[in-house]
């Protein structure tokens, strides 16, 4: 996942960094509400773990512009005990979740999944597209029952389309998953991301199908299907 943490507490966010890096997400921080809010509406993140209290601009404010914005990034709000009022208020802005100072850093890991999933329509954390199996927990792949061997942003790009099986997902959207805007990418990079794949789905009953202009389908192959 590409998360977004807006924490002013350095200690907090960089110990939430560290535990998020190295369960394999992408993770950027702001440290005021201004700049978070920003970064939020850009639409280059999977989840946004808020604070409530942020210099600059609040955790409140930052979530109404975002639902204003028509952002349907999916937040996780960072609360502390004395301020249940505010998480009633903040879910009635358009929060999805809460967690509660001091907080376990698996749970939090563990709620942006449960959260990511919700916000994708998954109740499950194994999503089944005819003989792909992808574990949205662990991160891995099974092809047929057998393990399917996927470098870091493969995965990315067959989650995402998982995710959306039988809908078209635009490049953009991809793109912004995979790179966002801090990392540079080669313009090509995505089409050779989406080529690797497909020689690895070679031969199943599952295909990548390119919609020239808009973007990729995951689907069952047809002639499987019927």
């Amino acid at each position: 996942m590409r998360i977004l943490i807006i924490e002013d507490s350095v200690d907090i966010a960089e110990a939430i960094e560290a535990k998020l890096s190295r369960a394999g997400h992408h993770v950027t921080l702001a440290q005021d509400g201004v700049t978070g809010e920003e970064l939020a509406l850009s639409g280059a993140f999977d989840v946004v773990v808020l604070d409530i209290n942020l210099p600059g601009r609040s955790g409140f404010e930052v979530m109404a512009n975002m639902r204003y914005g028509q952002s349907p990034t999916p937040v996780l709000v960072i609360t502390a005990r004395n301020q249940l009022d505010d998480k009633i208020s903040l879910l009635d802005l358009g929060a999805d979740d809460y967690i509660v100072k001091p907080f376990d850093l698996g749970e939090l890991e563990a709620r942006l999944r449960a959260v990511t999933r919700r916000h994708q329509g998954l109740s499950q954390s194994v999503v089944k597209v005819g003989p792909l199996e992808i574990d949205l927990t662990v991160r891995a792949a099974r092809l047929g029952g057998e393990p399917l061997e996927l470098g870091k942003r493969e995965f990315e790009v067959l989650e995402a389309l998982a995710a959306h099986s039988g809908n078209t997902v635009s490049k953009e959207r991809l793109y912004l998953k995979l790179f966002g805007h801090e990392d540079i990418g080669t313009p090509n990079a995505l089409e050779l991301l989406v080529s690797r794949i497909r020689k690895k789905l070679e031969g199943s009953d599952v295909e990548i199908v390119t919609h020239r202009g808009s973007g990729y389908m995951l689907r069952a192959r047809v002639d499987a299907v019927n």
